[in-house]
């Protein structure tokens, strides 16, 4: 008679299990077609750059979007050889709000790696703020991404005017002409925004060029440039644990089978099976650069999710909750199945069909330098600039930790190599991050004016100044949000924490906008 129970609770637990596999596969399945497709996440940024367009929801303004301007920009703000070549950068105006008087603010926000979105001239927290202040609002496309293209092709040679210092130049060459354009007195008061990179931009914008800005907001800007950034899993790590502890153990238990499953045949194919791979791993294990890419593909499934967790942004599909919904369900099979499980949700919400992980292919993708092609979408300028100036690589080099050894700094060290030259090699990267720190002073800025905004939920908040005993220096650090989520559009499912942040923000920028009378918002 015992025989004969466990044998139909066998089979109810095989039916138990095979019913939530099939709800779940039937989840991916369905997601929402009209969710951008993301591709890789690699180097903290997804295919649309850091931040993306401003809400998930469908406009309630309907507002027709602001038509292209261009501005004669120069190519080299510091160079004698090419002091006279300029090239037409792209902007936005939104002159909706503007009071139109000589004490009315002008806000700019700062473009970052990727294309600039119209909708921000008409949606996010800042478009709130201008409505609540009457001020001008400008956005200026960055060089070299979107359709600002400075120079005819994206060179190794050419991308050597990609720089933070020649973006600031430009923000500077830019409102001192937008100044006389728009007939803008001296006692309008500029205001920079700007999230992630620009973030960082709006902060140094004030630094360097205090005479033109004269505040600005800073949203999850990366203060300190930093070659190996291995702090950036351990808060993907802690933001997990958020969910829960299992979570986390889960994952690591996860990666450590897949480390197993690679040493044996039988293994490597139950990881294809398990993983879509586009290509056998048998004919990569011998392979340390690919194995590297797959390690690293995997863990940004976990990375690109608590980035943007649970913000208005429209590509963020899923959540922490969700991933570790997953990874905690033991009905679905052991921790590798169930990160494969992940690792189809995410290929499925990136609109790909397999895990492609072949180092060569990536590094041929990366070194493409005419406009339009698939890197030129911002990988390809966005990893120069980390190799040229930030580092920022997300590593894990441990091998008793939740990710694994696989993808230690030398991994990233060699793309810079492999892509643009031989001599961005591990000196270089020590010496070029040291001196973006001592330019603009790393998390020891010398600046006023500027408030600091962070997350919780954020891994770059580990570079970035989330704590001031200078009340020059304010800052504001909410917990349980992530990468730039005070900047999009607000929703009634914003928690309490979040909408204090933005009143904050507005009571900060009362203060910048000392001659501005609330009685008039």
């Amino acid at each position: 008679m015992g025989a004969v129970n466990r044998s139909i609770s066998d089979k109810m637990a095989y039916l138990l299990r095979l019913s939530a596999l099939l709800l779940l596969f039937i989840f991916v399945a369905n997601i929402d077609k009209t969710s951008a497709a993301l591709g890789r996440f690699r180097n903290g940024r997804y295919d649309d750059g850091f931040l993306g367009e401003p809400s998930k929801f469908e406009s309630v303004r309907h507002k027709p979007a602001p038509e292209d301007k261009w501005f004669e920009q120069k190519l080299d703000h510091f160079g004698e050889k090419n002091k006279d070549v300029t090239w037409k950068q792209r902007y936005f105006v939104n002159d909706e709000f503007y009071r139109n008087d000589s004490t009315a603010p002008i806000f700019l926000m700062i473009g970052g790696e990727g294309e600039a979105s119209k909708r921000w001239m008409s949606e996010g927290a800042w478009i709130k703020y201008a409505e609540q202040f009457g001020a001008l609002c400008f956005q200026l496309e960055h060089r070299f991404y979107g359709k600002s293209h400075p120079t005819n092709d994206l060179s190794t040679k050419n991308l050597a005017y990609l720089t933070s210092e020649q973006a600031l130049a430009d923000l500077s060459n830019f409102v001192q002409s937008m100044k006389q354009e728009y007939n803008l007195g001296a006692n309008q008061k500029w205001i920079a925004f700007g999230g992630s990179y620009p973030g960082s931009l709006a902060a140094w914008s004030r630094e360097k060029y205090p005479e033109l800005i004269h505040g600005a907001v800073s949203s999850s800007g990366p203060l300190l440039a930093k070659v190996d950034f291995k702090e950036y899993f351990e808060v993907v790590k802690a933001s997990l644990a958020t969910y829960s502890p299992a979570c986390l153990e889960a994952v690591g238990r996860a990666f450590a089978q897949v480390e197993i499953l690679t040493r044996h045949m039988i293994g490597q194919r139950n990881l294809d099976e398990k993983f879509k791979t586009c290509t056998p791993i048998k004919d990569s294990i011998d392979n340390p650069l690919d194995m590297s890419n797959f390690f690293e593909a995997l863990a940004g499934n976990f990375a690109g999710v608590v980035q943007y967790n649970k913000d208005n942004r429209p590509s963020a599909t899923y959540t922490i909750d969700d991933l570790c919904n997953v990874m905690v369900n033991t009905t679905i099979g052991p921790p590798v199945t169930r990160l494969g499980v992940v690792n189809d949700m995410l290929l499925q919400d990136a609109k790909e069909k397999c895990l492609d992980y072949k180092y060569d292919k990536m590094i041929a993708e990366l070194k493409e330098t005419a406009w339009g092609a698939k890197a030129c979408n911002g990988s390809r300028q966005w990893t120069y600039q980390t190799c040229n100036e930030f580092g920022f690589y997300q590593t894990s080099d441990n091998e008793s930790d939740t990710f694994g050894d696989r993808f230690a700094v030398d991994f990233f060290i060699k793309q810079c190599m492999d892509i643009y030259s031989e001599s961005m090699d591990a000196k270089y990267l020590q010496q070029v991050v040291s001196q973006t720190n001592k330019y603009y002073g790393a998390l020891k800025p010398n600046t006023t004016n500027v408030l600091y905004v962070h997350g919780s939920i954020d891994p770059w908040h580990a570079l970035g100044l989330t704590k001031s005993k200078n009340p020059k220096q304010p800052t504001i650090y909410i917990e349980g949000t992530a990468h730039c989520a005070n900047m999009y559009e607000p929703a009634k499912t914003d928690p309490p924490q979040l909408v204090e942040a933005r009143n904050k923000i507005i009571k900060y920028l009362a203060q910048l906008l000392e001659n501005f009378s609330m009685e008039r918002a």
